[in-house]
């Protein structure tokens, strides 16, 4: 394909990337997406959003099954563990949406390249990309290239990352057994969720966290009652740690882990989950070499049309920086493909969800009640619990709340935050709110079906003007 042209080259096949050559081809535009691995979807798909969900609900449904079912009716006897059963449906759920996203861009003609993919010389109005794979390498042209090979998980100083015993999410995704000890270090959505899979499935779970609180960013006041069910539920959650260092430890009894914390006592354990953020992949692109600009942590720099200012070349997704979903990297995909057509272009950032897939969920949309405080913005705040909803008392579903924060003059949505069974569901009514500009008032006088968990919502808004009704 030396010298192949196209209209655009998406560099990176996760959400991001796939869904804006998608969007191209739409739009007539000749379409290709180069990623360095041979299945489609990036690392959401492969090591990220899609297995760690399908481990979350394999495990919630092991703990129902323990825990819950006698309540319902239901006689077993002892419920064990298949670990090598329940990774291979994880695999198979991962393996089957990857062949969907490679099916989709064939549907759409679009042309993907296996290989890593870098920047090269302009030829007139034309980009060249110079594509490097086991049988050698290749140049295309393209007029106009997205960079979307989003982040990696970081680490911190003085832990040696083994790939084994001291691993990120990814090795944390495929344990071929339950560790007894296990401690993790971040107690963000990722160090969160895995940590609640293997509290399920019977390690010791210690969560480390620098911060006085768990969830950064989060609305305080839900990350507070999230942490005392979390606590319930077995996590060791402990705050204002620092983490000087982590190792492996091999001695002739056996094989763990020490990890260091500032002012305490040596930590042992038998595996450790580093889960403290991610980075930008941003290096190896040429991306220097062709004018782009990256600020001190590797992050894309672009403008509001997500161009950089190398001309013809645009990015999106986490190697721009911001909240590192891949939703949030679909939007920006379609947005700017839509600009490279010579459309508008707008994404709303205060209408992108947040979701922590526990048990019960975080969701959030919006500004929190400490970002309002902190703006000197006037508010009003309605919230309502679950355990007064008919649908969650039927479904054992109590923990947890609505919280909606409205302007206090205008009544305008100004925040949703919920934590709750199904809560990344739910969120959605609220981003519609807060994308179409609804008022509280808007949002009490839509009829919501009973009974539904949404009737919390309802009541939330409700309870904003001081009128909830059944509490």
């Amino acid at each position: 394909m030396t010298g192949t042209s196209h209209d655009l080259l998406v560099i990176g096949a996760g959400p991001g990337g796939y869904v804006a050559a998608i969007r191209a081809a739409q739009l007539g535009l000749r379409t290709a997406v180069v990623d360095e691995h041979p299945a489609a979807g990036g690392v959401c798909l492969r090591v990220g959003c899609i297995p760690s969900k399908a481990l979350l609900e394999s495990s919630q449904r092991l703990v129902a099954a323990r825990s819950e079912l006698a309540a319902h009716g239901g006689v077993a006897g002892e419920i064990g563990l298949d670990l090598a059963a329940m990774m291979k449906r994880k695999d198979r759920v991962v393996t089957t949406l990857t062949r969907g996203v490679s099916s989709l861009l064939k549907k759409n003609s679009i042309d993907h390249i296996q290989g890593r993919a870098r920047l090269g010389g302009v030829d007139g109005e034309l980009r060249e990309i110079v594509v490097t794979a086991g049988d050698g390498e290749q140049t295309l042209q393209a007029r106009n290239v997205i960079v979307a090979t989003g982040s990696r998980p970081a680490s911190l100083p003085g832990i040696e990352l083994d790939g084994g015993r001291i691993g990120t999410s990814t090795e944390a995704l495929a344990y071929g057994e339950v560790p007894e000890r296990l401690v993790v270090i971040g107690a963000g959505y990722i160090g969160l969720e895995l940590g609640a899979v293997w509290n399920r499935l019977g390690s010791k779970v210690t969560v480390l966290e620098y911060l006085d609180r768990i969830l950064p960013g989060a609305d305080a006041e839900i990350a507070t009652a999230a942490a005392k069910i979390f606590t319930r539920q077995g996590l060791d959650i402990r705050l204002g740690c620092r983490v000087l260092g982590a190792a492996v430890k091999d001695s002739k009894e056996a094989v763990g882990c020490v990890v260091e914390v500032e002012g305490q006592d040596p930590i042992e354990c038998d595996r450790v989950l580093v889960a403290v953020g991610r980075t930008p992949l941003s290096e190896g692109l040429g991306l220097e070499e062709a004018g782009v600009a990256m600020d001190e942590h590797g992050f894309i720099q672009v403008d509001e049309r997500f161009a950089t200012p190398a001309p013809g070349v645009f990015a999106i997704g986490d190697v721009i920086g911001g909240p590192q979903l891949a939703h949030k990297a679909e939007e920006e995909g379609m947005a700017c493909v839509d600009g490279i057509a010579g459309g508008y272009v707008h994404i709303d950032y205060d209408a992108i969800p947040g979701i922590v897939y526990t048990e019960p969920e975080v969701a959030s949309v919006g500004r929190t009640e400490e970002q309002l405080r902190e703006a000197g913005t006037p508010y009003r705040k309605g919230a309502f619990p679950f355990r007064a909803i008919g649908r969650a008392r039927a479904t054992g579903s109590l923990e947890g709340f609505v919280k909606i924060l409205a302007h206090a003059e205008t009544d305008a949505i100004l925040g949703v935050h919920i934590l709750g069974s199904h809560a990344g569901d739910l969120i959605a009514e609220a981003v519609a709110a807060i994308s179409f500009g609804a008022s509280a008032e808007d949002l009490f006088r839509t009829s919501h079906a009973h009974p539904t968990l949404a009737e919390a919502i309802k009541e939330a808004a409700l309870a904003v003007h001081g009128r909830a009704i059944h509490m």
